[in-house]
């Protein structure tokens, strides 16, 4: 698109999504491509180690939603192959270059391969997209065997966990002692790695792979401690490696990610920015230690803050410093994280129920909690969260920034009189200081204001950006605005910043609060839904019994007229007919309740039909 800036997405899941999203959220009218690997438009990747693999849902049940002002070009299954940050350009397949003004990296991970693993047999798969899960369903519906995964983490217990519904023998190979390691506390590991074993899944754990026996009717694994398990299916779940392999010779630092600074631009790049899984950065308040998380809301949030960051240029952007939260689920029981629990080096019970297996698992560095693990514990982690976000403060206002840079001159005339905005010249400038004063600083007719009012004093439905807003503190300002131009507002005070990261950190805890509330209310509607239709089902086995009985009766009567038997009618139940109350003996049968109704039984109604049976009494 001539005359208009373009920032190119590389990565099609929900960190590029999202980050694209939230460009056009912030007025950004310039042009967004959008270049993944996948075939596919972003999906639930969750789910593909549940419902997916089980045959709940299908591929397109777990398409995610798309905003209609995305309006971006898609280019699904195109991988990029490299990067030339000084000339902009993103290259494609087949020597195609795309040139950039701002460039999102969100290329996510790559499942980590095993040593030794014959991977080119199609009896051994990865779990990373909706392709492979397709293949892992596929190959285990048509064979008889042993299931074999391979690894103790979240993933691979997920995934025994939904073979084991499929009524599959499975096993799990694991390194470490109990399931999920660290990562959830040694409580909960143990609970966790007991309910696998106590629903027949079968326990290698603490063991290596020796070597792999590739044989006609299946895989031969032979395992340090002297085990063979021959395996129909096997499945590697050993975790994932950032997929950095296109960016070889770009100049930026690629060591477990591509490094960035905490606004999550790219360190040695201009004009770039990274988030997801493959972004490594220091978050503020957990440390400076830079580190890569892998999370799906994590991805989601980064995405948007990534966005933020890009069009506010590295000057003026702010330190994205979340609370990393995750969960998973397995057998009914609900796994949740917040945190850095890989951060801790000690534990302790936070909460607990001698009742049952519910508990919270709190992990400490340094004195002060630094992450929480708990199971079928929604209420309590949403109390202690509140102490998470206290005792973990955003230590620093971000890197050391230089003086703001002077507003750019108006660019030159051009010999016809006219005036290039054409932002691909041959010095281009960084992109936080092009001015898109040609588009957005316009005078609108009516454009809503950023409280959703209009000039002509009406509202706009248009939902506005999702940023706190706290006494005094203004909200982040839409591409296009002052702060592009000569009047661009001076540089927040040190107080403003303390007050705009309490802001982040109020609006952090909302969301978090509002999501546990309804992961709670969920689970509630789940088990009253379950409730109902056994009362449903209770109430079409009584029906149906009624129903039989009602049928013998017409039957023995028929048969008794046929063979010329006495005139009066012989009842099974000693009560006269007579004395049966009016509306008992004139009443239809109640009509069967839809399955989406619940079936409400009235208390009164059950005494009603108690006094018709053998040893009811006459009123």
């Amino acid at each position: 698109m001539k005359n208009e800036e373009r920032v190119v997405i590389a990565g099609g899941g929900p960190a590029g999504l999202r980050a694209g999203e939230r460009l056009r959220e912030l007025g950004f009218r310039g042009e967004i491509v959008i270049v993944s690997a996948e075939r596919h438009l972003p999906y639930h990747r969750p789910a593909l180690s549940k419902e997916a693999v089980n045959g709940e849902l299908i591929p397109s049940d777990l398409r995610l939603t798309i905003s209609r002002e995305l309006n971006a070009v898609w280019r699904l299954g195109t991988a990029a192959t490299h990067l030339e940050p000084d000339r902009h350009v993103v290259g494609l397949p087949g020597g195609e270059e795309l040139r950039y003004d701002g460039l999102i990296i969100a290329t996510g991970v790559e499942p980590r391969h095993l040593a030794g693993a014959p991977r080119q047999d199609p009896r051994i798969h990865v779990l990373r997209t909706v392709d492979d899960a397709i293949a892992i369903k596929q190959a285990i519906n048509s064979t008889q065997g042993l299931v074999v995964v391979v690894g103790g983490g979240l993933i691979g217990c997920e995934m025994a966990a939904s073979v084991k519904t499929m009524g599959r023998d499975v096993a799990i190979v694991s390194r470490s002692s109990t399931l999920l390691g660290s990562a959830v506390g040694r409580t909960i590991a143990d609970t966790v790695t007991e309910a696998h074993r106590s629903r027949g899944v079968r326990m290698a754990m603490g063991v290596k792979i020796r070597h792999w026996v590739r044989q006609a009717g299946g895989v031969a694994v032979h395992l340090s401690d002297g085990q063979v398990f021959f395996a129909a299916v096997v499945v590697i779940a050993v975790g994932a490696s950032p997929s950095v392999a296109w960016l070889r010779g770009s100049g930026l630092v690629l060591e477990d990610g591509v490094l960035c600074d905490p606004t999550c631009h790219v360190v040695g790049g201009t004009d770039i920015v990274a988030a997801g899984d493959v972004a490594r950065w220091p978050n503020l308040r957990f440390g400076g230690q830079p580190r890569r998380v892998e999370h799906w809301l994590n991805a989601v949030e980064m995405g948007r803050a990534a966005a933020e960051n890009l069009l506010a240029g590295r000057e003026d952007s702010r330190p994205f410093t979340p609370v990393p939260r995750f969960w998973t689920e397995q057998y009914g029981m609900r796994i949740q994280g917040s945190g850095l629990p890989a951060m801790g080096t000690d534990t302790t019970t936070l909460a607990g129920s001698r009742k049952d297996h519910r508990t919270i698992t709190g992990f400490i560095s340094d004195g002060r909690l630094v992450g929480m693990v708990g199971l079928d514990a929604p209420t309590a982690m949403i109390k202690l969260s509140t102490e998470l976000w206290r005792q973990n403060r955003v230590t620093a206002t971000g890197p050391h920034r230089r003086p703001p840079r002077a507003v750019p001159e108006p660019p030159a005339s051009q010999p016809d009189g006219s005036r290039s905005n054409d932002p691909r010249s041959d010095n281009p400038r960084p992109y936080s200081q092009r001015s898109h004063a040609s588009r957005s600083n316009e005078p609108r007719s009516n454009e809503p204001r950023p409280d959703g009012s209009r000039p002509d004093g009406s509202r706009s439905n248009t939902p506005q950006p999702d940023v706190p807003v706290a006494a005094g503190i203004a909200p982040v300002t839409p591409i296009g605005a002052a702060r592009f131009g000569a009047s661009a507002r001076s540089r927040p005070t040190r107080s403003e910043q303390s007050l705009r990261f309490e802001a982040v950190r109020s609006e952090a805890m909302r969301l978090e609060s509002a999501l546990l509330r309804e992961a709670a209310r969920v689970e509630a509607a789940r088990a009253e839904s379950v409730r109902a239709e056994s009362v449903r089902a209770e109430s079409v086995r009584a029906e149906s019994v009624r129903a039989e009985s009602v049928r013998a009766e017409s039957v023995r009567a028929e048969s008794v007229r046929a063979e010329g038997g006495a005139a009066r009618t012989h009842f099974s139940d000693p009560v006269e007919p007579t004395r049966l109350p009016r509306r008992q003996q004139d009443s239809p049968p109640l009509p069967i309740p839809p399955s989406h109704a619940p079936v409400v039984r009235s208390r009164g109604h059950l005494r009603s039909l108690a006094r018709t049976g053998p040893k009811a009494r006459p009123r």
